[in-house]
């Protein structure tokens, strides 16, 4: 059933002045609807027509396509401008996050409840006693008004989190004394910069007076593993359209694209909707146009683009795909493969039926393993090459059949081990940047009974 049209239209763009923040534009004869669907996804009124969302956690951007989806449900004509589109598509994350194991689905969350922290301070429904510093992070301790409970907050702004509650405030504020007490004062802690900003983008669209333009510092130089994914629709388009001999098929699936050589022996299968842990490429490698496939190669969405870009280019220079099938794997082979690792001082070590290469950090590695390698019909991957926390837990992934070339394998390590790139930063102005700077946060404490009652 079709939802009937409302004579609403709102349209979203970002605010002229301030940083992330969103403006919501209402034209029509019925603004009620509309503007009561953007205040409960937290637009508030600037004037009779305009509402603005400003937020502590600078994602504005990613709430805004929320509430045009709610909208659309609803039968309100909804418009994206360009410039708040490519703010939405923008990928970022925050510099020196003190909790780096967390995906971005999982910040996001952390950010969000911070949110709703500050939104219950600023609209009076958390009443804050008394603030400290502690180790460079502020502290606050207050009740909620309507249920009574009192709560012990750490970090300010996107990191504020409820660390532990209290049955009374008398007993929140004695222990807080004892724990704070040379640095404790009354009521809630200054405006923070960015909370001042959100409070000023509510208030106006134009630009606070005085205010001068923060310096854009240069990109960041980061290991290549470490770089961002990058469009990689655009780098298939780029390599076919480098490389002549190379013609593209849409398939009867509208989410898969399939790229084959001239030669009809390597083709490139590419998913455009690939889930986070799903093969975005997968590459293969035959004898003949109607042999069994020799070798073949799987990425995942977040593999950075100038890896991928590396691997094309070697598939472009047309000999890539040569091997001997059915010969078993030699020593010599592993070593022509893992040569730049060893080059490069990566550690090496054995682990069950695996051999295993990484870096001193242990941010990115490789894996041999020697069970798939002496199996080849095994459902097992022989190489695993990855980035992240570890390999169980990895941002990207590269994997790959036993009979790939070791000439590719070593290309890839080659770039792994000496390969750069650049992340772009902003201090203090985290909105359409790929990698987000502030200052460093302190980490998450332990809950503060933990740290009262021993």
């Amino acid at each position: 059933m079709t939802t009937p049209s409302i004579d609403a239209h709102v349209r979203l763009d970002t605010h002229p002045a301030h940083s992330s923040a969103v403006t919501a534009t209402l034209t029509g004869t019925r603004h009620d609807p509309a503007r009561g669907l953007l205040t409960a996804h937290g637009f508030e009124t600037l004037d009779d027509r305009t509402l603005v969302m400003a937020r502590i956690d600078r994602e504005e951007p990613y709430w805004a396509e929320k509430t045009a989806q709610a909208l659309t449900g609803e039968g309100i004509t909804t418009e994206i401008t360009d410039r708040l589109r490519e703010a939405i598509d923008e990928e970022w994350e925050w510099a020196n996050y003190p909790m780096p194991w967390c995906t971005r689905e999982e910040v996001r969350e952390v950010s969000g409840e911070a949110q709703k922290l500050y939104d219950d301070i600023r609209r009076g429904r958390l009443l804050i006693h008394a603030h400290a510093e502690d180790s460079h992070a502020i502290v606050a301790v207050g009740t909620y008004l309507d249920s009574g409970k009192t709560v012990y907050l750490h970090g300010q702004n996107h990191l504020r989190q409820v660390a532990d509650i209290f049955d009374s405030p008398a007993q929140a504020l004695a222990f807080f004394e004892r724990l704070h007490g040379d640095t404790m004062r009354p009521g809630p802690a200054p405006m923070t910069d960015t909370e001042r900003e959100a409070a000023e983008a509510r208030t106006s669209l134009g630009a606070p007076p005085g205010k001068p333009e923060p310096p854009v510092p240069a990109p960041k130089i980061v290991p290549l593993h470490a770089t961002v994914p990058g469009d990689h629709d655009a780098i298939l388009d780029e390599f076919l359209a480098a490389h002549d001999d190379w013609e593209k098929w849409r398939t009867w699936e509208d989410h898969t694209t399939v790229a084959t050589h001239e030669s009809l022996t390597l083709r490139i299968l590419f998913d455009h909707e690939a889930g986070s842990g799903d093969p975005r490429w997968t590459i293969a490698a035959y004898e003949s146009p109607v042999s069994e496939r020799m070798w073949h190669m799987t990425l995942t969405r977040t593999v950075p683009a100038p890896v991928v870009k590396s691997l094309l280019d070697a598939l472009g220079a047309g000999d890539a795909w040569e091997t001997a099938l059915g010969s078993p794997i030699t020593d010599k082979q592993i070593a022509e493969a893992t040569q730049p690792l060893t080059a490069a001082g990566w550690r090496s070590a054995v682990d069950g039926h695996s051999l295993r290469w990484n870096t001193q950090q242990g941010a990115v590695g490789v894996q041999f393993d020697t069970f798939a390698a002496h199996n080849p019909h095994s459902p097992h991957h022989t190489w695993t090459l990855w980035a992240g926390p570890d390999g169980n837990n990895p941002t990207w992934t590269i994997r790959a059949s036993v009979y790939t070339p070791a000439g590719l394998l070593a290309d890839l390590a080659e770039e792994l081990a000496h390969g750069t790139g650049t992340r772009q930063t902003r201090s203090g102005q985290p909105r359409r940047v790929k990698h987000i700077a502030g200052s460093t946060p302190a980490a998450p404490p332990p809950p503060l009974s933990t740290r009262l009652r021993r």
